[in-house]
């Protein structure tokens, strides 16, 4: 317990702390006569728990002591000691005491305050100093409980009984309570040397045990902890979402604008036609075919580098001074389409976005994958979900007929054995669309292309490649088949193609589904467009020295196995009769015309006896 020790008066030069020497049992005093008065002490008080001989041990010094108001003063210092709390009512009384008019009864023998563990010398200075400055301000006279409790705890009383007009008030008291609170949990994390020390984890812990101490706050918690992270997914969501918009080459009030008067119909009857691939070799004369008869126009191309860009940028321009706008994006990209349909109400799909190309297959065949079965996918998936939903006219190709050794090919021959990976993507994309003809109800119409040809056309084709090797001086690469057999195709000009696909347009019948489902059975069709007359390839060579004025160096190889076929030829009397379509252009006049553009577009020059100059790079 701590006991008040008093002291002489005259001993202030070097007041300290009781020293070890004072082994008389702590005291409890009343400020009134009865059990318990001055001299009685507790029976179980134990000096075997006192603190005197550390304190005394201490560096604290004391302040100076505080004079009671008493008659005979005395002076009053601090003892700490650890014992047991004295009996219940020993020393203990109830007495009176004003504040601000109100009387309240208040037990003063005691003040207990727990002690949890072993303390040291450093905790029992502090501890000290606590108590001298505050017992040392007033005179003392402990006459309320703290309502602090533990096994170990301090008892705190007066020897001599101060007079009962000594009194600490509550403001005081709780400040005390306060610091030497804190003083113990300070002591819960001693420092160590080498160690940081954790301040107030007693506190922390015992503020989150509250926080935490019911189930129905537990439950709150977790509710708020579900709140809070889905508004920070859905934030982070529309920052996403956000960002791709703005970093898009697409989007925008100007953009739909131009969407708008791209789509604009400007004849009785007229469609408006979205064409993807649009900056292609047939996009662009299908589209501005179609914009030059009145028809509203939106091309849609990735500007991929499969081959040059730059040619493609270049059709693009011609486009754009038409009339048509060309949206710069892919067709896997399912926001980009169904804000496409969104803003314009398409009537029709001219499909002509693919990878092409059969032996490119065997360096990247993932692309093929992507553009010609992924993206035909992305945009029946558009088409069906489109109110209304457009008919759609796309690209296969004569490639589909692989092995088939039957000539000429007609669309009621067999397409299960394709030559490569093409022709397989191909294949898949008629199955495809049949089965979005059959569950969706979307109009559909394939047209199997067979070797096109001409003016913008496209870098990676022979014919092309032929006449810039030649131009150059360079040698040419022609490929036989077995038995030292010529290669021949069923080379057909541009124009006849566009032909075609118009054809097909004007024919096609309109979907029957709306919203995602089938009100009818729809229109389902295929056709073969070719020219019906192979010429060999040595022949193609011929007919571009005659018209370059030079001739061509060749190298003569077998053909390898890169999914080549010897030759093709097309059977047409299903598309002659369906839709009128009938080729007029041979292959002389069309490589004739090709050639003009060729040299036009790469800058070459004519002169006598041959043609001579530097042409762009391509």
């Amino acid at each position: 317990m701590c006991t008040l020790a008093k002291r002489d008066p005259t001993s202030l030069k070097s007041p300290r702390l009781m020293p070890e020497a004072h082994k008389g049992p702590a005291r409890i005093w009343r400020t009134g006569g009865g059990q318990g008065s001055a001299g009685s002490p507790p029976p179980t008080a134990s000096r075997d728990h006192r603190l005197s001989s550390d304190l005394s041990r201490s560096s604290l010094s004391p302040r100076q002591p505080h004079v009671s108001s008493a008659a005979n003063p005395a002076l009053f210092y601090p003892t700490p000691c650890l014992g047991p709390p004295p009996p219940p009512g020993h020393g203990a009384r109830k007495s009176s005491s004003q504040f601000g008019g109100t009387t309240s009864r208040v037990t003063h023998s005691h003040t207990l305050l727990p002690l949890k563990g072993a303390r040291g010398p450093r905790f029992q200075a502090s501890l000290a100093s606590i108590i001298s400055r505050r017992i040392l301000e007033h005179p003392i006279c402990i006459r309320f409980p703290l309502g602090i409790s533990s096994n170990t705890q301090f008892a705190f009383t007066a020897l001599p009984p101060p007079p009962s007009s000594c009194s600490i008030d509550w403001k005081t008291a709780g400040k005390m309570k306060k610091e030497m609170m804190g003083l113990m949990e300070d002591e819960l994390s001693p420092s160590t040397p080498g160690k940081v020390k954790i301040e107030r984890t007693h506190a922390i812990n015992r503020q989150l045990h509250q926080c935490f101490a019911s189930t129905s706050t537990m439950f709150l918690w977790a509710l708020f902890l579900i709140a809070l992270t889905a508004s920070y997914l859905s934030f982070q969501s529309f920052v996403d979402s956000s960002s791709r918009y703005f970093d898009a080459s697409w989007g925008g009030m100007q953009w739909e604008k131009q969407i708008r008067a791209s789509a604009t119909v400007r004849r009785p009857g007229g469609f408006s036609v979205l064409v993807t691939g649009a900056a292609g070799f047939v996009g662009t004369h299908v589209s501005l075919a179609l914009r030059k008869r009145g028809d509203g126009v939106v091309g849609l191309d990735n500007f991929n580098s499969y081959y040059d860009p730059s040619l493609k940028k270049a059709r693009m321009a011609l486009l754009d001074s038409r009339g048509v706008f060309v949206v710069e994006g892919d067709i896997n990209d399912a926001r980009l389409l169904a804000k496409l349909f969104d803003v314009v109400p398409f009537t029709h799909v001219m499909h002509l976005a693919a990878q092409a190309g059969v032996r490119y297959a065997i360096e990247n065949p993932a692309s093929y994958v992507h553009s010609n079965i992924a993206g035909l996918v992305a945009l029946l998936e558009a088409c069906k979900s489109a109110d209304p939903q457009p008919a759609v006219v796309w690209a296969s190709s004569s490639s589909v007929y692989g092995l088939n050794e039957k000539v000429p090919f007609s669309e009621s021959d067999r397409t299960d054995r394709p030559a490569s990976l093409y022709a397989a993507t191909k294949k898949a994309g008629e199955e495809i669309t049949h089965t979005y003809n059959h569950i969706y109800g979307l109009s559909t119409t394939g047209l199997r292309f067979f070797t096109v040809y001409g003016p913008w056309g496209r870098p990676d084709m022979a014919y092309f490649s032929f006449t810039r090797n030649i131009l150059q001086g360079k040698p040419i690469t022609v490929y036989r088949g077995k038995d030292r057999v010529d290669l021949a195709r069923d080379f057909t000009y541009i124009d006849d193609i566009v032909k075609g696909c118009v054809a097909s347009l004007d024919t096609a019948e309109k979907s029957t589904g709306t919203g995602g489902r089938k009100r009818g059975p729809a229109q389902y069709r295929i056709y073969n467009l070719g020219n019906t007359s192979p010429v060999t390839v040595p022949a193609l060579v011929g007919i571009l020295e005659h018209h370059l004025k030079m001739k061509a160096k060749r190298n003569v190889v077998e053909m390898p196995g890169n999914g080549d076929v010897p030759f093709t030829h097309a059977n047409i009397s299903l598309a002659r009769a369906e839709l009128g379509y009938k080729p007029t252009t041979n292959l002389e006049t069309g490589l004739k015309r090709f050639v003009r553009w060729y040299l036009l577009y790469y800058g070459y020059n004519t002169r006598s006896g041959g043609l001579a100059g530097s042409a762009k790079s391509l």
